[in-house]
């Protein structure tokens, strides 16, 4: 089933054992709902149906493998549904958290940042106010994207600009908060390296995706030439594209999806071979309740882990209620699930109640950071 909402749309698949048994997964494909549901409507008969859903990583391989061809977005966005509902049925059919069963919990909370929260005017008073907003929520980190629609460099206003609405957010959230830009894979390495400069005295802890992620060499071009962690890795599906990143050092933080790299158990391997790099974990989540259930699971037994993206605390209601049971954001941190499985129960009624919407979230137009996305009916 699909939920949709005014920039993204949610594929929420819900397995069902023989026993009665019952696992939600979650994916958000950006803009290719429908080719995940292309895929899924092919996959599900051939590779899942009569499946142990214990047999995780021989229903992963046969989805992966035995469809022969390479695997991108959209195949690993459709086996991590499945997958992440399989360990949601273990982990209630066991009586434990998915994380104790993938070694247990490293931490005794897992620390947020909030995204999507800057959907007001391009202006430093309203950042400031926005930032300011967010802080007394409750969290003590937070992420945006200033550039507004730049592509490749900035002309020296929208710089400046940009450079505002940066210095009024570390103006509001104080000298202690952790202030994370999102750069969207916008620039050229010329501009990614300049513009890193000029954000050095706002003291951020990363700078995200400077340049876009196909470039591998232009990715290492930047991270040697700046003073600023480097963060990478959401649009990166399968674990061995992983393998150069962390081999040339070309990043400090890699951003693994659970629900685009074919699940949990995927984006568990990515860490460990992360950990033997030295490099740390900072999951991308722009999903909703079920993606973030999952992410959590992830954080709470990953050493390398760093920080937890997470946007519904910004977003309409219908989406947390969706699948309730996550803890909520505490001076600025998860606790660890404790619930049986991922620890969220799926409410179908309200997944069914706000259907599929027509949104194309393009994150190169005027005034994208509104995320409202969906086309008018001609």
């Amino acid at each position: 089933m699909v939920m949709g909402t005014a920039w993204r749309n949610l594929t929420i698949v819900r397995v069902r054992t023989d026993e009665g048994l019952e696992g939600a997964g979650e994916v958000r494909m950006v803009n290719h709902t429908r080719a995940v549901l292309g895929y899924l409507d092919h996959a599900i008969p051939t590779h899942v149906l009569g499946s142990d859903p214990f047999e995780i990583e021989a229903l992963v391989r046969r989805m992966w493998r035995d469809d022969f061809e390479r695997a991108g977005a959209t195949v690993m966005s459709g086996i991590a549904a499945v997958e992440i509902a399989c360990w949601d049925i273990v982990g209630r059919a066991l009586g434990q958290p998915v994380h104790r069963l993938l070694g247990g919990a490293v931490r005794p909370r897992i620390k947020a940042y909030a995204n999507g929260w800057y959907t007001v005017e391009r202006t430093p008073e309203e950042f400031h106010a926005a930032a300011r907003r967010v802080v007394e929520r409750g969290y003590l980190a937070l992420k945006l994207d200033p550039f507004g629609a730049g592509s490749y460099e900035l002309a020296p206003d929208e710089r400046r600009r940009a450079l505002s609405l940066v210095e009024a957010v570390r103006d509001a959230i104080g000298p202690d908060a952790e202030l994370l830009i999102e750069m969207h894979g916008r620039f050229t390495p010329a501009a990614a390296i300049s513009i890193a400069r000029d954000l050095e005295p706002f003291a951020p802890s990363w700078i995200e995706e400077p340049v876009p992620p196909d470039n591998l060499a232009a990715l290492e071009k930047v991270s040697r030439r700046v003073s600023i962690p480097v963060a990478t890795g959401e649009r990166i599906h399968v674990r061995h594209e992983f393998r150069e990143l962390l081999e040339r050092q070309a990043a400090d933080v890699i951003q693994p999806d659970v629900t685009t790299v074919g699940g949990i158990l995927e984006a568990r391997k990515i860490a460990a071979w992360a950990e033997s790099h030295h490099v740390l974990v900072a999951p991308h989540n722009v999903g909703g309740p079920i993606s973030t259930a999952a992410a959590l699971q992830l954080a709470a037994c990953t050493p390398n882990f760093k920080i937890q993206e997470h946007f519904n605390d910004f977003a309409e209601a219908h989406v947390k209620l969706a699948a309730p049971g996550n803890p909520e954001v505490v001076d600025g941190y998860f606790d660890v699930p404790a619930g049986p499985g991922l620890g969220v129960t799926l409410d179908e009624d309200v997944v069914r109640a706000h259907p599929m919407r027509d949104v194309h979230f393009d994150l190169f137009a005027e005034d994208w950071h509104f995320r409202q996305a969906e086309r008018a009916r001609t």
